[in-house]
């Protein structure tokens, strides 16, 4: 069934601040999770969510199990933007279809098929689900104009337990409370110093630096460093930068989410490709099938 996309702000709603945390109110989080992550993905919190997700995968690289089998792929190290945009338009295809239609199915085969090429422990596929779910949480709370609701919570968490659940991942949490205990014991058992890993890591923020010209990109491989985790810094042997570096790093960033909150609501959906995100192809110039690795 494909999912119904909630209707923007019109009117006097389009100056309310509050005009989307209405329509979520409106919505139940057990049977809407798709629509309610749609529109904090799309108008809420599109850069947010973005930023995030891409630290949730940042931070997988940091369990060796993880990190060295993607150096071993060559896929972050050689294909580093590809292998990026490929993962962008992946999970947004979810997003932008919903895991029920053809179109969503679809992505999720293609993450399945790439998956299924190597031999990934179920417990790795549970904590990188893990990060999906806990990170972007976290982010909005500490950054964010405004703290996610419980039902946005459970949304999102139904969301990713339902793609969990058809990526075939067994012993999926049942709450995000779950979900968050599971991701700090493994980190915590887990996380730990590998050449390799870091090599990924060391090539998946340069790409992240390459975003901006090139007389910033050290100032903002050092505000990476700086709004990182302690124990995901230690993880990759990365130096910590001085205490009013981090201080004035995370101070921008909720600067930015506090100035938000004087803007409008959004009323155009925001997606990856439009924020310049996607590099390898031109906007619709690829298949869901064709993307990501092919092996044999």
């Amino acid at each position: 069934m494909a999912r119904t996309d909630p209707t923007p702000p019109r009117g006097r709603d389009r100056w309310r601040r509050d005009a989307w945390p209405r329509v979520i109110a409106t919505l139940d989080p057990v049977i809407d999770y798709e629509r309610i992550s749609f529109i904090n993905a799309r108008y809420e919190f599109p850069w947010d969510i973005q930023q995030a997700l891409s630290f949730a995968l940042f931070r997988t690289f940091a369990v060796p199990s993880i990190g060295v089998l993607l150096h071993e792929t060559q896929e972050f190290t050689a294909r580093t933007q590809k292998r990026h945009d490929d993962t962008v338009l992946v999970l947004d295809a979810v997003i932008e279809d919903g895991m029920e239609t053809p179109g969503g199915r679809g992505a999720v085969r293609r993450m399945n098929q790439m998956h299924g090429a190597y031999d990934i422990s179920n417990d790795d596929m549970r904590y990188v689900l893990a990060t999906f779910v806990v990170t972007p949480v976290r982010w909005i709370a500490e950054y964010g104009w405004r703290d996610l609701t419980r039902a946005e919570i459970e949304a999102s968490t139904r969301s990713y337990t339902r793609m969990g659940e058809l990526m075939g991942i067994k012993d999926i949490p049942a709450s995000y409370e779950e979900f968050e205990t599971l991701l700090d014991d493994y980190e915590r058992k887990n996380f730990a110093f590998d050449a390799r890993s870091r090599e990924v890591a060391d090539a998946t923020l340069a790409l992240l630096c390459s975003y901006y010209p090139k007389p910033l990109r050290r100032g903002v491989e050092v505000f990476s460093r700086a709004i990182m985790d302690d124990h995901l810094r230690q993880a990759f042997g990365y130096a910590t930068p001085p205490r009013a570096v981090v201080a004035l790093s995370k101070g921008a960033l909720r600067l930015r989410g506090r100035l938000l909150r004087l803007a409008p609501p959004r009323v155009r959906p925001s997606r990856p490709e439009e924020r310049g995100v996607v590099r390898t192809y031109l906007p619709g110039g690829y298949r869901i099938e064709d993307l990501g690795t092919h092996v044999g």
